[in-house]
């Protein structure tokens, strides 16, 4: 195992490579991201029909993620990533030139292909190209190139809109472009091989989704990141606008005040959490961020005032680093850095809850309160806090020797 003397340095080039293509790829929709609803609405279309745009492209990502998977497999995570980045840019681009609300609608959908093939391999590589003892430092960076560029975009993406409803699906298109060549160029000359024989795991072959099922710190991992993305990338965003303005009687600023603070403090724990579970185990703070995340939505539940709010996103925003940097590790020693439909099925739950967790909580607010709305987020993390108690470690069960001729995920 890799000493962790200088922990930040020793993580392979390719960690940088990956987390520049991430930084891109996030700038770049959160530059369009603003101006999707209001491009749709220019062709005449309901407000329904605006927000379809929005999900078809993370509904078509969904569906397809187990193809990516299965792709990942059969033709190897760098092609699918420049293919999938590939598909991305160009159905952006012909998305910017449409002619009409169906074209836009159909290329969006395209563009969801894609995304999942990127998300999917990418991460898979990232796992792949790293030893056991650097995963959660990987993860740690790689996501933070995401909430940096998703941070980024929007701040472009409000003024190029109100210039031009166009131009940000062409400047979208641009910086995948840039993505891509990034990853074609920087990741060609990897040798997978060399890294796998490096970490120790050049013995293991592709785990099935079945065979990671079977561990019950995947399934920690998998419920987990479901509620990662119920409470965090679903509720978080849907719900706590209208809760600011409707339920706390503040200003709208007060909305942008507290994501902020919810960024600024995940991407402050997210490398430190990533160095303290490759040295002191998954488990703990897998375990730390579930309670964390049950602890913001109680908060939620409770605040009714601005400092309780502001404290409440702060603690979503460590417990989406912790729970962000041990979910992924767990998976990758599950796997040991080699399984396409396992990483899919792992993304799958986090959309899964981004899609029902602001349903469900949208029909709570309009049945009974915000209250009970964030009560059944925080209930929902109580269940992701369960499944952490049965869980074992897996960090020291992470390496198997290498030349073994197969790989059994650790933690059944």
């Amino acid at each position: 195992m890799r000493p962790l003397r200088h922990p930040f340095r020793s993580l392979p080039p390719e960690v940088a490579v990956l987390t520049a293509v991430a930084f891109s790829v996030a700038l770049g929709f959160g530059i369009v991201a603003p101006a999707i609803p209001v491009f749709a609405k220019d062709f005449g279309v309901s407000n329904f029909a605006a927000g379809a745009v929005i999900s078809v492209f993370a509904l078509v990502r969904f569906v397809s993620a187990p193809v990516a998977g299965r792709m990942v497999n059969r033709l190897g995570e760098r092609t699918v990533l420049a293919v999938g980045i590939g598909i991305v840019g160009v159905s952006s681009l012909l998305a910017g030139l449409s002619g009409d609300y169906l074209q836009l609608l159909v290329l969006r959908g395209i563009g969801g292909f894609g995304s999942a093939m990127f998300t999917v391999s990418s991460f898979a590589l990232l796992l792949r190209v790293v030893a056991p003892d650097q995963r959660g430092r990987a993860t740690g960076t790689y996501q933070t190139g995401f909430l940096l560029g998703g941070i980024a975009g929007p701040a472009f993406g409000g003024p190029l809109t109100a210039w031009s409803l166009r131009a940000p699906f062409f400047v979208y298109a641009a910086t995948l472009l840039v993505a891509g060549a990034v990853a074609t160029v920087f990741l060609a000359r990897t040798s997978l091989r060399e890294h796998e024989v490096a970490a120790g795991t050049a013995g293991h072959s592709p785990t099935s989704l079945g065979d990671a099922l079977r561990s019950a710190a995947y399934r920690a991992a998998v419920v987990n990141n479901f509620a990662v993305g119920w409470a965090i990338f679903g509720v978080r965003s849907s719900l706590i606008p209208l809760f600011v303005v409707e339920g706390l009687r503040l200003g709208a600023s007060w909305t942008g005040a507290g994501l902020v603070v919810s960024a600024v403090v995940q991407a402050i724990t997210l490398v430190p959490a990533g160095r303290l579970v490759d040295t002191r185990g998954r488990r703990p703070f897998l375990r730390a961020g579930a309670v964390v995340a049950l602890l913001a939505a109680v908060t939620m539940a409770v605040a009714g005032s601005a400092p309780l709010f502001l404290v409440a996103m702060a603690l979503y925003g460590v417990g989406s680093a912790l729970l962000g940097v041990s979910t992924s590790a767990v998976v990758g020693d599950v796997i040991g850095g080699r399984g396409g439909t396992p990483v899919a099925a792992f993304q799958m739950a986090s959309d899964a809850g981004a899609f029902i967790g602001p349903l469900v909580a949208g029909a709570l607010v309009d049945a009974a309160s915000f209250e009970v709305a964030f009560l059944a987020t925080a209930a929902v993390s109580a269940i992701a806090v369960a499944t952490t108690v049965p869980m074992p470690e897996t960090r020291l069960a992470a390496a198997v020797p290498a030349g073994s001729t197969g790989h059994t995920p650790t933690g059944t």
